[in-house]
């Protein structure tokens, strides 16, 4: 029997009172590149590790809105903790293809369960009785140091062939390993997000048993929560997106305070006083504003029609990928205005506006962030059908 364990829902509400918690481990996140053990914990005890991972784990299927609302949220405070909870949390997507009994096993005996994962099959599975022998090094395991399970992506081998599906493709699954069976390599060595920890790790020769298997393509039976109608590539896009805006909403407030009182040499006033800096924060706050509300707008109108049908259309889909996608560009072009306006200041280490700018520009080169994603979608505004596993 799995332990019984009390649901706690997160909410926006909730996740901002943790924000001075979170800007109170800014300094350590930076300085470790991990999520501090304590704030960790207390995350995880607001729900901030459960928003996705279905009812029958003990999660909250939460709405998407409000999900994006408390990444956001937490971005203002510090940029890796909210990468950390959006990796985390469209990973939980997988919670309802599981069996029932494995995604308790992981999300609710240990009411603080993480999984850290990997985009690529740099590992191989040798089945055997009952279940296969992993062994691989992965790449990007983000919060690898907070997780208490990590989820190795390989092919599978039969005698030494690679298995295939019956389109010809090598099968690939995950495999569900405790955490401990893995082994951290120091290898996020990086300027920006380095609080995510998104290092990689390997695991050798471990046993994972057939039912903690899955195919990275499996989705949820359309009967379950609406939440899980939304393609788990373009949910994490979401959340990059808003992780960027909180970014950029906080560059701004922190260049506001700054102008207030800073001079900059060789002008007679203050910062704030300066016609190009007037209009660097006018245009930057349209710039801001406006594509967090594309966004928001964006996903409303999409969650109202996916929570009256249970399905989500192409167009829908070109609808949020375009809105998260654009998002995270003007985000990181707000940024660069007020690093600009900032002058030196701007590049001393232990000056939020150069944290900010080095983050904001780790989220660009994400693959969720791709210039690529304009043409994606105006191919389907042209009427054209892309396959691509990004929409």
């Amino acid at each position: 029997m799995h332990a019984a364990t009390e649901r706690v829902f997160a909410s926006v509400d909730a996740t901002r009172s943790l924000g001075s918690l979170i800007r109170e481990y800014a300094d350590e996140i930076e300085r470790t590149c991990v999520l501090p053990r304590p704030l960790f914990e207390a995350l995880a005890d607001a729900g901030l590790f459960r928003m996705v991972v279905c009812a029958d784990a003990g999660g909250q299927e939460i709405d998407f809105p409000t999900y994006l609302d408390v990444i956001e949220e937490v971005a203002r405070a510090d940029a890796s903790t909210a990468w950390c909870v959006n990796q985390a949390s469209s990973f939980q997507t997988y919670s309802p293809v599981m069996p029932i009994d494995v995604a308790r096993l992981i999300f609710e005996e240990n009411p603080r369960g993480v999984v850290a994962n990997t985009p690529a099959a740099t590992g191989t599975a040798i089945a055997e009785a009952g279940g296969y022998r992993v062994t691989g090094t992965f790449s990007y395991g983000t919060g690898c140091h907070h997780a208490s399970w990590v989820a190795a992506r390989a092919q599978i081998l039969d005698d030494g062939v690679v298995r295939r599906t019956v389109s010809g493709d090598a099968e690939i699954r995950y495999f569900m390993l405790p955490a401990e069976e893995a082994e951290i390599l120091d290898t996020w060595n990086v300027r920006g997000l380095r609080g995510t920890g998104t290092h990689h790790w390997r695991v050798a020769d471990a046993f994972v048993p057939e039912e903690r298997t899955f195919s990275p393509d499996a989705v949820a039976a359309q009967e379950r929560a609406p939440i899980y109608v939304i393609p788990r590539q373009i949910l994490a896009a979401c959340g990059d997106a808003m992780t960027a805006l909180g970014v950029a909403r906080d560059c701004v407030d922190t260049f506001v305070r700054m102008a207030q009182t800073k001079r900059a040499a060789n002008m007679a006033g203050l910062l704030r006083d300066e016609s190009l800096v007037q209009y660097d924060v006018g245009l930057a706050e349209a710039e801001l504003r406006s594509s967090r509300m594309y966004l928001r707008q964006t996903v409303r109108e999409v969650w109202t029609e996916v929570e009256r049908t249970h399905a989500i259309t192409l167009g829908q889909k070109a609808d949020l990928r375009l809105a998260a996608v654009h998002a995270i560009r003007q985000s990181a072009s707000v940024v660069d205005a007020m690093y600009n306006a900032a002058g030196a200041t701007a590049v001393l280490k232990d000056q939020p506006i150069q944290r900010h700018f080095q983050d904001v520009h780790v989220v660009t080169q994400h693959m969720q962030s791709r210039r690529a994603h304009y043409e994606l979608v105006g191919k389907v505004v042209l009427g054209l059908n892309p396959t691509s596993t990004f929409l």
